[in-house]
Parts: C-alpha cells; structure tokens; sequence
C-alpha cells in the first residue's frame, strides 16, 4: 500500500472513529509504528488531525463541521448517519451526502476534486470505503431515501446473496455511477426527495 492510500485509509478512520490509537493504526494496515507516524506528519500539518497521548484526534473543527451537517449536500435532505456518504475533497473539506444515490452524483460532478470517499456496509453498519464498495440497485427493500435507491456493500458475495433474496442488481463503484446517471436522465422519472418516510 501507498503512503496516500495509507494516508487516504487514516482519514477515512478518523472521520469514522474520531480518535484512535496509534498501535491500533499500526496493526489495522500493517505497518510499523513509526511508518504511521511518518503518513501522520502530513495530516497534522493541513490541521485535519491533532496529535494525542498515544494516538491522534480528529481536529475539534474538523468534528464541529461533521457535527453541524445534518443535512445533504446533493439534496439537502436530513442525514441517518447509518446511510451516510461522506465525500473528502483535495482541500481537506468534507461533504456528507445522505445516502450513496446522493453520495455516487456529487462524487460525478466533482470528479478528481474527491480525494477519499466512504460509506456504510448495508449489513455490517461498517466504514467501508465508496471505490471498493459493490452498489444495488433495483431491490423491493425501501430504506425511505432518494430513488432510485442505492444500498452498498463491503464484499460482493454479500451484495448477490442480498439480491438473491430481495431483487435487484449488483455495481461496481464505476459501474453504478454510470448506471445511476442513466436513471436520472431525463428520460427518467426521479425526484430526489421521493418516498422519504421515516426520516
């Protein structure tokens, strides 16, 4: 792994957990301790991460922005953190889109401005990150979000089991992007902010 996919994977840990512990950042890529220190360095310099006794935190106003948006970015929606979709931007911004149909459009129209992108494991309730995600589309399961609906998964296994028994079609990241625009066309009946019961 590359010192910005190490890097990349730290951020995506942070945002998800917080603060976390050196040995655990050590054992959870595979890496030396003092390799971590050294992917730390440029995080701490653009402010994103402060260093703690043993560990690091993600910065007080770096968490008062996650804290503050509740709603999304694409549609401006309320935010179920269970279904969130966070985008992190070459400037160390992060946008939070409600669920990976928001998560997958913003992602297009920004482009090479997404450094990191992760989301949620539909089973698992895990940080997983939005590239090696698989995505379906198409299932009678209504999570009472955007449509079409887009749930995500860790592994594929997981994504065609949960076809198998609930319909639906399994993606890769690409492949969903494209798949998705397809259905948003205009051609396409839509509305973002459809079937959002039990928000």
């Amino acid at each position: 792994m590359l010192p910005i996919e190490r890097q990349n994977r730290i951020k995506a840990l942070i945002l998800n957990k917080r603060n976390i512990k050196i040995s655990e950042l050590s054992q959870t890529l595979q890496v030396s301790e003092m390799t971590i220190h050294r992917d730390l360095k440029p995080l701490i310099e653009t402010g994103m991460i402060i260093k703690t006794f043993g560990g690091i935190s993600l910065n007080s106003s770096e968490a008062g922005k996650l804290d503050d948006t509740q709603t999304c970015v694409f549609c401006s929606s309320g935010v179920d953190e269970r279904q969130a979709y966070r985008l992190i931007l070459s400037n160390n911004q992060i946008e939070v889109a409600c669920c990976a149909h928001c998560g997958l459009l913003r992602q297009r129209q920004l482009g090479d401005d997404v450094t990191q992108a992760i989301c949620h494991d539909f089973l698992k309730q895990t940080t997983i990150s939005a590239p090696d995600a698989w995505y379906v589309m198409d299932t009678s399961i209504h999570m009472g979000c955007c449509q079409p609906q887009v749930l995500t998964f860790q592994f594929k296994e997981h994504a065609v089991k949960f076809v198998k028994g609930f319909g639906g079609n399994v993606y890769p990241f690409q492949e969903a992007i494209e798949v998705l625009d397809q259905k948003m066309n205009p051609n396409h009946p839509h509305c973002c902010q459809a079937d959002k019961k039990g928000r």
